[in-house]
């Protein structure tokens, strides 16, 4: 059972709340940015992030009948509508930007929401799905939305993307920081440290996915298809001809701040 959108809204409103949103939304600016002559769709409870994107042609909020859905923006022409999220109302490849949040963790179907995300997702489009971490202590804390339904490792989030035929292309963590009142303040610190001591400890999971390939040759000559990835997603153009992510071999590479 999903959360009731009463209770997100409430979380959002209290001090976790509100660190949550400010961390994520970094990391989703680092990806994104202004998300600028895009169609942007955000799935399950993603209004917290959808007002960044201003540079974005139209933003569209959709969120799962079994949480129910508010009125979005507070301003204006109403941007938000309830939906099945195993048959979502959209044409195909409508979408340049598709955002997943508070929408895996509690479907009934999590591959058959991917798998309609993705129809919904333009030839070149990106897609971010945000998850609980499972080694997180956000998973643990049934006080927050992310203490509820299943949580993910990257291992998971990439295997869900990769049956729904997208290739991971860039990563990242954040809330290391435990959800607990007393510590909040302490939250960037955690930030820096976490990632570098302690990355199992984060409490959130950012992976962006495309339908895109990169080729690379094998000893012998033969070619085969990888993904670029890195552990920091980095701002991007978000014009629908400049839409790869630079990267580095996992192994190799660090996160930036």
């Amino acid at each position: 059972m999903r959360r009731s959108i009463e209770e997100l809204r409430t979380f959002y409103g209290e001090p976790t709340g509100a660190l949550a949103r400010r961390l994520l939304a970094r990391r989703l600016e680092d990806a994104w940015g202004e998300a600028t002559n895009s169609d942007v769709l955000g799935i399950g409870y993603a209004t917290p992030w959808l007002d960044a994107f201003v540079g974005a042609r139209r933003v569209i909020a959709a969120m799962p009948g079994g949480q129910g859905v508010e009125p979005w923006p507070s301003i204006g022409k109403n941007r938000s509508l309830l939906v099945d999220d195993r048959r979502l109302p959209f044409a195909a490849g409508s979408f340049d930007r598709i955002l997943l949040i508070h929408a895996l963790e509690e479907a009934d179907d999590a591959q058959g929401l991917m798998n309609e995300a993705v129809r919904a997702l333009s030839p070149a489009g990106r897609i971010i799905l945000v998850a609980a971490a499972r080694g997180g202590l956000w998973a643990r804390a049934e006080t927050t939305p992310f203490g509820h339904g299943r949580p993910f490792t990257r291992r998971q989030l990439e295997k869900l993307v990769r049956g729904a035929g997208l290739e991971p292309t860039a990563w990242s963590q954040t809330l290391y920081v435990p959800p607990w009142g007393p510590l909040l303040p302490l939250a960037d610190g955690f930030e820096q440290v976490g990632k570098r001591v302690m990355p199992g400890a984060a409490g959130v999971i950012l992976l962006e996915a495309t339908r895109q390939a990169y080729a690379r040759i094998r000893p012998g000559g033969a070619v085969a298809t990888a993904p670029v990835m890195t552990p920091a997603m980095q701002p991007q153009p978000a014009s629908r001809s400049s839409r790869d992510l630079p990267g580095d071999d996992l192994a190799g590479s660090g996160e930036r701040p």
